[in-house]
């Protein structure tokens, strides 16, 4: 753990928000307020219509990032490649999303949000319908890349625009409820999307993926307000961003707690293998789903007072999970323990995180979006790798202890950074 701290003290300086040596912090914005400009209406009350819509939004960012999984085998015959080589379209979307979120994000601060959220929209449309007319593989690459490309500018603007349609003691549910399309993509949409996949369809399938977002084009036409980008000489420079007082902190949370979650969900199928139950991967991935959903729920409820004693909590269970695993992970009934626990604290992580960078950015909220954006797809490619060498060289049962080293300096972090990144609720006014 020493060794570990030091490593990250010299990074990160303990205090008011780690202040990165010999560099000159810019002062943290103010939290957002609630821009009327719009013509939004404010009151005590959720705008749930124009809040779902964002959700809807995230369903189908989601849906079209993952769908490609549940249809491999058929998108593998239709399309004459490999599985190996359909499995690259997730990878070309993640690029896509890794390339291009930052210097899009950064490149569209002064334009009004409703128009580009409309742009981002709008591409799944076009990308998913290539998808499904493309006869050709490489025409099917360049649409998934594309796909990633939206996908990074829409994730930098949901958090963002969520909080601005209401009160500042609102944001963190109202970013909830922006989010909850995320597990109910992953639970629901992509089952959902395989069953439909098998039965009229892959092509058909992201027909009608086009489809549902032609409707929700509709939908934000109709529902959410309009709010202006930053002036000119309001717009902070990356670097100023990635300098606020806690940035750093919510990024460095991000990157770890992610990247443990993915180390051994990736490769949850063959860690569950000494347990004998390989051949209930099903149940024991239900019970991780079902208990984040749970998750996300007693989230969205407590997260405008306790956000700091949230993540702090979340972080220290899925660090006793970590230890569970490890010792006792071969034995039936701690490996469906440890999935409900796991399921708990992380189901709701994306809203906490998006909650704290947002609040913590303030103005340049959107901005320090696309940074977490892009750190949480290094964390899924990393997962997928650190996994990978962990299974080729030492076996399943260092996953657990894995988990542990990533989620020690991550519950370190988080704790300190108290004044800014993940203050107590007192502390946010």
């Amino acid at each position: 753990m020493s060794d570990v701290s030091g490593t990250l003290a010299s990074w990160l300086e303990p205090g008011d928000g780690f202040t990165l040596r010999a560099m000159t912090s810019t002062p943290t914005a103010p939290a957002r307020s609630p821009d009327v400009s719009g013509g939004a209406a404010h009151s005590e009350r959720l705008p749930l219509p124009s809040l779902l819509a964002l959700a809807m939004a995230a369903f189908i960012t989601v849906l079209t990032e993952a769908l490609p999984a549940g249809l491999l085998p058929r998108m593998s015959v239709d399309l004459a490649v490999s599985e190996s080589m359909v499995g690259q379209l997730v990878t070309l979307y993640a690029l896509g999303t890794l390339l291009t979120a930052i210097p899009l994000t950064a490149a569209t601060q002064g334009w009004r949000r409703k128009p580009l959220l409309l742009v981002a929209i709008a591409g799944f449309a076009v990308v998913n319908t290539l998808t499904a007319v493309s006869t050709h593989f490489v025409l099917t690459l360049a649409a998934r890349f594309f796909a990633g490309v939206f996908a990074g500018l829409l994730w930098a603007l949901v958090a963002g625009y969520a909080a601005r349609m209401v009160p500042a003691h609102l944001q963190g549910r109202a970013m909830a409820v922006a989010m909850v399309g995320t597990p109910l993509a992953l639970s629901l949409g992509v089952p959902a999307g395989t069953f439909l996949g098998a039965a009229v369809g892959w092509r058909s399938t992201f027909g009608i993926m086009s489809v549902l977002t032609v409707f929700l084009v509709g939908w934000v036409l109709a529902k959410l307000p309009d709010f202006p980008g930053q002036a000119a000489d309001q717009r902070l420079s990356l670097a100023s961003v990635f300098t606020l007082p806690g940035v750093r902190s919510v990024l460095f949370a991000t990157l770890a707690f992610v990247l443990a979650h993915n180390v051994l969900y990736t490769y949850v199928a063959p860690f569950i293998v000494p347990s004998g139950l390989a051949e209930r991967i099903d149940v024991v991935l239900l019970v991780f789903g079902v208990s984040a959903l749970v998750s996300i729920w007693l989230i969205g409820v407590m997260i405008d007072r306790w956000l700091r004693e949230l993540m702090l909590g979340s972080t220290a269970l899925f660090l006793g999970v970590g230890v569970l695993l490890g010792l006792w992970g071969s034995t039936p009934a701690v490996v469906y323990a440890g999935m409900a626990a796991w399921g708990l604290a992380f189901g709701g992580v994306a809203t906490l995180l998006q909650t704290a960078s947002a609040k913590t950015a303030g103005e340049a909220a959107d901005v320090a979006q696309s940074m977490l954006v892009t750190v949480w797809n290094i964390a899924i490619a990393g997962g997928g790798l650190l996994g990978g060498v962990l299974l080729e060289t030492v076996g399943v049962r260092a996953f657990p202890w894995t988990l542990v080293l990533l989620l020690v300096p991550t519950s370190w972090v988080v704790w300190r950074a108290r004044r800014h990144g993940f203050p107590p609720a007192m502390s946010r006014g």
